[in-house]
């Protein structure tokens, strides 16, 4: 029997598009990296020009979904008045101890629509956590996480990072039965024993393979593990890309590394037009803000992903044969000469979606292009081993009548959602 997505994941699916932003006391901290063991003073905190809103305006003009917001990271420093730490926005100078900046992103994210996302790392250093005591430390763990998912509404997405936890044992089933009765309903990013919905790619550059699988029964899900972990049973698992805009996840003097447009065009395409969601980090600065040049370099990929996938060219519905192929005809399909009319635009990107509430059915497929004069012959432009939620197939540019999608294996029924036609220059 065919593994099946539950809706949650189904419509995590859809969100496609979401922005990290990496902020904390290290943004107060430039040449700092992760598990260095350098002390960082909450009185150090101090974004005096703090904008949730810029944040989330910024993403939400991108195209962007959803956005995930580091509430804790792995030095411990809780950006809401935590009861359970002394190391937090409660001890330092902003707003004089009387923020919160998980409830300025928050409603932020609501104000503007889009889904709600709260990082949390599960393993920290330095002296606020205590390590040495499982069961304290599994005590504070979860109160926290009670904190989070008691205070601040409805929250869509939880996201664990499994950095720093390789062979450490936490009350798995406890803290994961918590968070399911305080939001029956929320979607978590984590490692296999924690109930996920979602799992890591396997790499934080952005790109997901072309044979990107749903069904698992292994993976990676950390950065430092030598080893995939391996699963009881198989399980439906869409992927995600966290990747980030500089060489930091957490805002530094490195603004020269922001990545180019074309490449980060080019992750999207690998990542959404795999089948996974692009997760794609922004640091805000010491002021809270996003600096000008990163937050223009995120709207010119939300530019150049509306400008190639914003409107796609000129054909009908997908529509089933009864030869069981699939085909999208351009009107002019039956103008007796195209050379002297060509009103057929040129494609170099089909993109197809396969519906996939029942689960995958695609095992392989041809895809076919009707030649611009020739128009009743066709030729094999591409050819692939899974569509999934989305695949783009970049061809040739052609000016196509027509394109045909053949199964050529596949398990069970199968149902396509839509095959469309677009030209990137």
């Amino acid at each position: 029997m065919k593994l099946k997505p539950n809706a949650k994941q189904l419509s995590f699916l859809d969100w496609e598009f979401g922005i990290f932003f990496h902020f904390g006391i290290r943004s107060f901290y430039p040449g700092h990296h992760d598990w260095d063991g350098k002390p960082m003073d909450a009185k150090a905190f101090n974004p005096t020009n703090l904008d949730c809103r810029q944040w989330v305006k910024m993403a939400k003009d991108a195209g962007a979904t959803y956005a995930i917001m580091t509430t804790k990271h792995h030095d411990g420093f809780a950006l809401w008045p935590t009861a359970y730490s002394s190391y937090s926005v409660a001890s330092a100078p902003w707003k004089n101890g009387k923020g919160d900046v998980v409830k300025e992103f928050t409603d932020a994210c609501r104000e503007a629509g889009l889904k709600v996302g709260l990082y949390y790392s599960p393993a920290q250093w330095g002296e606020a956590a205590p390590l040495k005591d499982p069961k304290a430390y599994d005590h504070y763990f979860i109160h926290q996480i009670e904190e989070l998912l008691s205070h601040y509404g409805k929250i869509d997405y939880l996201w664990f990072d499994g950095c720093g936890s390789e062979g450490h044992e936490y009350d798995k089933a406890r803290i994961v039965k918590r968070i399911f009765e305080l939001q029956p309903d929320i979607l978590t990013f984590c490692d296999p024993d924690w109930a996920p919905g979602v799992c890591w790619v396997g790499n934080e550059d952005g790109f997901a393979a072309l044979d990107n699988p749903y069904v698992r029964n292994k993976w990676d899900f950390s950065i430092e593990s030598k080893a995939p972990v391996l699963l009881e049973k198989e399980s439906f698992l869409p992927s995600e890309c966290d990747c980030k805009l500089r060489s930091t996840w957490f805002h530094d003097n490195n603004e020269n590394t922001i990545k180019d447009l074309d490449t980060l065009f080019g992750m999207y395409e690998m990542s959404v037009g795999h089948g996974a969601n692009l997760l794609l980090d922004v640091g805000p600065d010491e002021h809270g803000l996003i600096p000008e040049a990163d937050y223009n370099r995120v709207q010119e990929l939300g530019e150049k992903i509306r400008h190639v996938y914003g409107k796609s060219n000129d054909y009908g519905p997908v529509t089933k044969e009864a030869d069981g192929t699939y085909t999208i005809t351009n009107p002019d399909f039956y103008v007796k000469d195209i050379e002297q009319d060509p009103t057929v635009g040129l494609t170099n990107r089909v993109v197809i979606q396969e519906d996939l509430t029942n689960g995958v059915g695609v095992k392989s497929f041809k895809l076919y292009a009707y030649l611009p004069y020739y128009r009743f012959k066709k030729i094999l432009v591409y050819e692939g081993e899974g569509i999934g939620h989305k695949l783009i197939c970049p061809i040739g540019a052609i000016r196509s009548p027509r394109f045909e999608l053949e199964i050529t294996s596949q398990d069970g029924d199968v149902s396509i959602r839509d095959m469309k036609a677009y030209y990137c220059d």
